[in-house]
């Protein structure tokens, strides 16, 4: 397997040029089980790097483009009475697919973006007082454009905790633009994405990085750094327990990455800030003294003292 994910990342490469360290966190989300948030400013590879992924993963894959007039029941489905058969039936929603893409999520209603909170932690949607499980494997990868443009609003923090990593896909460096402009001069890329992965294969990956071996010292620290969130002094509220598990889940697949079978420090660190950094809620002070989270966090990694963990 560890040929395919090699052959996964160099199709991705060739369509998302220059990003390999933002399309590696990705992928070991989707390994990890967990969901991916985007911000960025439009135009930077958000949509493109989530439709390169399910094509080249092979997965069923369906969009919504979330805009204020989209309801709940697009996305969970609604039950719809059948004359013939004299019963209700249940119409599947967008979310009846393996890649589901929820592109600008924060330009939607609280109601509809609420419809996803249920999917994303448990694989399934209720709708009528029946449980729909949703295919396996199921990523969501959502995008957002930046709070204070027009028409967007704040996700909770309720539905930011059920994305495993946020990160920023950033503006291509000179070279890679320019490698962006010589490809597309007569077709994109994209198009000529064939999967190299399918569900099955996704699926035993996933077992795979589940089996990937942390040792106490290794989960010990993990804790330590979770705990230093909560006692900091310019963070209001820390990463809970939700984000601990994935913080150590992203932290076995970056291992699996790496081509081992068990988790060292560094993949903890590797990780650390996209699954923290969406989920801190800073004190007024944090703003005043011009620090983000991300860099509270860099912070934080710098004091919490790293075990040394043999394989």
């Amino acid at each position: 397997m560890a040929d395919k994910i090699r052959e996964l990342k160099t199709e991705l490469a060739k369509i998302i040029k220059g990003k390999s360290e933002i399309t590696d966190k990705i992928i070991m989300a989707v390994l990890a089980e967990g969901h991916v948030l985007l911000e960025d400013v439009p135009g930077v590879g958000k949509t493109t790097t989530a439709l390169a992924l399910s094509r080249l993963m092979g997965m069923e894959f369906q969009r919504i483009q979330f805009t204020p007039d989209v309801v709940p029941s697009d996305v969970t489905g609604f039950t719809m009475y059948d004359k013939e058969s004299n019963s209700f039936i249940y119409r599947p929603g967008s979310v009846m697919c393996n890649l589901l893409l929820a592109d600008e999520i924060n330009r939607t209603s609280s109601k509809t973006q609420s419809a996803l909170l249920e999917v994303m932690e448990e694989g399934m949607v209720t709708v009528d007082g029946e449980s729909h499980p949703v295919p396996k494997p199921f990523v969501v990868i959502a995008t957002e454009n930046p709070v204070g443009s027009s028409g967007t609003q704040m996700l909770p923090e309720s539905q930011l905790d059920r994305f495993m990593i946020s990160t920023t896909m950033g503006y291509p460096d000179h070279g890679s633009l320019v490698d962006i402009l010589r490809d597309r001069q007569e077709v994109n890329p994209l198009q000529n994405a064939k999967a190299v992965l399918n569900s099955e294969e996704i699926l035993e990956l996933q077992a795979q990085v589940r089996k990937v071996y942390v040792s106490d010292e290794g989960l010990s620290y993990i804790a330590d750094l979770a705990e230093a969130t909560r006692k900091h002094e310019l963070i209001m509220l820390g990463l809970s327990p939700r984000g601990t598990l994935a913080l150590c889940r992203m932290a076995k697949a970056a291992a699996y990455l790496a081509g081992r079978d068990y988790m060292v420090p560094e993949d903890v660190v590797n990780v650390f800030e996209d699954v923290a950094g969406h989920r801190m809620v800073l004190e007024s002070r944090a703003r005043y003294e011009e620090k983000t989270a991300r860099q509270i966090l860099g912070e934080i990694l710098e004091t919490v003292p790293s075990p040394k963990v043999e394989g």
